[in-house]
C-alpha cells in the first residue's frame, strides 16, 4: 500500500501593523520630516540658508560683472571696427565722385587730357576697387552690396573709355557716352554706396549706445548682492549678539570695491566714447560728406559746360551739392576750409558768368585751369588737399580714442567670476564660524 506524503501544516501570522510615530513625535515635528528639511531647522538651518543665498548672489555678481565688462569692451571694439568700415565706404564714395570729376573736367579739354589728371582718374578708380575688396573682407554683411557696386564700376569705366576715345577724335557722341557713364554712377553706383553708408552708420550708433549698458550689469548685480550681505550680517548680529562677522564683511567690501572700481571705469569708458562720438566721429562724417558733395559739385560744373546751353539740370545739381558742402563745413570749426571752398565757389560763379555771356571758351579755360591766376583747378585743389589732410587726422583720432577707452578698462571681464567665488568663500568661512558654535 502506497503512503502519500502529507503537506506541512499551514502557518498563521498576524497582520502587519503600521508603526505609528512615538507619542512624543507628532507628524509635523522635525524628527518626522526629511533630512533636507531638518537641515534648515532652527538657527543653524537659517544660517545655512543665508550662507547659500549670499554665496549664490556672490557668484551671480561675479558673472554679471564679467558680462558687463565684456559687453562694454565688445561694444568699443565693434564701434571702432564699424567706424573704420564707414570711413572705407565713404572713401569709396569720395574716390568715385573724384574720378567722375576728373573724367568730366578732362572731357572739356578735348583730345588728350592732361597726364596728371588722367593718372588721378586711374588712381581714384583703382583705390575704389581696392577699398571695395578690403571692405568686403572687413564686414561680411556688406559683401553682396559691394559685389554689385564693383559690377557697376566696370560698366562705368567702360563707358568712360568710350567717351574718351570718341572725344579724342572730336566725335559728338563722346558727350553722350560721358552722360551715360555719369548716369550709371548716379543711378546705380551711388545708391549702393549710400545704402552701405547708412547701414554702417546705424551699426556704429548701435555700438556707441551699447557701451554704457555694461555698467548696468555691474551696478544692479552689485547692489542686489550688497543688500543680501547687509541682511545676512544684520540677522547674524541679532542672533549671535556679535556686531561684525569679519569674513562676511570682507566679502561685502570686495563686492563694493568691485562695483566702485568697475562702475567708475565703465562710466569713464562710456564718457570717452561719447566725447569721441560728438567730437572726432561727427567731424569725420561731416568732412567726408563735405568732400563727397564738393566733388559732385565739381562734376556738375563740367557737365553744365559740356551740355553747351542745355545744362540747367546740372547747374541746379551744382547748387544743391554746393549747399551741402556749406552745411557740412558749418558743423566744423574749420574757418580755413570754409574760406577755401568760398574761393572755389567764387571762381565757379565767374565760370557761369562767362558762359552766360556767350564766352564758352573763356568759361572752359577757367574751369580746366588754363586761365591765369585763380581758376577752378587751383582753388579746388587747395580745398581738396586741406580737407583730405583734416579727414585723415579726424578718422585716426576716432580709432585712437576708442582704443584708449578700451585699454583703460580693468581686467574684470576675466576676473569677475574669481571675485564672485572669492566673496562666496568668505561668506562660507564666516558662516562656518557661527555654525561651529552649535555643534
Amino acid at each position: 500500500m502506497t503512503q502519500t506524503q502529507s503537506a506541512p501544516p499551514a502557518t498563521w501570522s498576524p497582520p502587519a501593523q503600521q508603526t505609528a510615530p512615538p507619542a512624543n513625535q507628532p507628524p509635523g515635528s522635525p524628527a518626522a520630516r526629511g533630512p533636507i528639511a531638518r537641515w534648515f531647522d532652527g538657527t543653524p538651518g537659517r544660517m545655512r540658508a543665508f550662507l547659500i543665498l549670499a554665496a549664490a548672489m556672490s557668484v551671480v555678481f561675479g558673472l554679471a560683472a564679467a558680462q558687463g565688462f565684456r559687453q562694454s569692451d565688445g561694444a568699443l571694439t565693434r564701434a571702432e571696427a564699424n567706424a573704420a568700415q564707414l570711413v572705407r565706404i565713404q572713401a569709396i564714395h569720395t574716390n568715385l565722385v573724384s574720378a567722375n570729376a576728373d573724367a568730366t573736367n578732362a572731357f572739356l579739354v578735348g583730345g588728350l587730357e592732361p597726364p596728371a589728371q588722367r593718372q588721378h582718374f586711374v588712381d581714384s578708380l583703382a583705390e575704389a576697387a581696392r577699398l571695395i575688396a578690403e571692405a568686403a573682407t572687413a564686414q561680411p554683411a556688406d559683401q553682396d552690396a559691394l559685389g554689385a557696386l564693383n559690377q557697376t564700376l566696370i560698366t562705368y569705366d567702360g563707358l568712360i573709355e568710350q567717351a574718351r576715345a570718341n572725344n579724342r577724335q572730336g566725335l559728338p557722341i563722346g558727350s553722350q557716352y560721358l552722360r551715360d557713364a555719369n548716369a550709371v554712377l548716379q543711378n546705380d553706383s551711388l545708391p549702393l554706396v549710400k545704402a552701405l553708408v547708412q547701414a554702417n552708420e546705424e551699426r556704429v550708433d548701435t555700438e556707441f549706445d551699447g557701451i554704457g549698458r555694461g555698467n548696468l550689469w555691474v551696478v544692479i548685480a552689485g547692489l542686489l548682492t550688497l543688500v543680501v550681505f547687509v541682511i545676512t550680517l544684520r540677522w547674524l548680529a541679532r542672533r549671535t549678539h556679535r556686531y561684525l562677522n569679519v569674513p562676511i564683511a570682507a566679502g561685502a567690501v570686495l563686492v563694493l570695491l568691485t562695483v566702485l572700481i568697475g562702475g567708475v571705469a565703465l562710466s569713464s569708458a562710456a564718457g570717452k566714447a561719447d566725447d569721441t562720438r560728438t567730437g572726432a566721429y561727427d567731424q569725420t562724417l561731416a568732412l567726408s560728406r563735405a568732400r563727397i558733395a564738393a566733388y559732385d559739385a565739381r562734376s556738375n560744373e563740367s557737365l553744365t559746360l559740356i551740355a553747351r546751353g542745355s545744362g540747367d539740370a546740372f547747374d541746379k545739381a551744382y547748387k544743391a551739392s554746393a549747399g551741402s558742402v556749406v552745411e557740412q563745413l558749418g558743423k566744423l570749426n574749420e574757418g580755413g576750409l570754409r574760406s577755401q571752398w568760398t574761393d572755389y565757389d567764387q571762381v565757379h560763379k565767374s565760370v557761369r558768368g562767362l558762359d552766360a555771356k556767350g564766352d564758352w571758351d573763356g568759361a572752359v579755360a577757367l574751369a580746366v585751369g588754363k586761365a591765369p591766376a585763380a581758376n577752378s583747378v587751383t582753388t579746388f585743389t587747395a580745398f581738396d588737399t586741406s580737407s583730405s589732410d583734416r579727414l585723415k587726422a579726424t578718422s585716426g583720432e576716432v580709432s585712437t580714442r576708442l582704443t584708449d577707452a578700451r585699454d583703460g578698462l580693468p581686467p574684470i571681464g576675466w576676473l569677475g567670476l574669481p571675485i564672485g567665488i572669492a566673496a562666496a568663500l568668505l561668506v562660507a568661512w564666516g558662516m562656518s564660524q557661527r555654525l561651529e558654535e552649535y555643534r
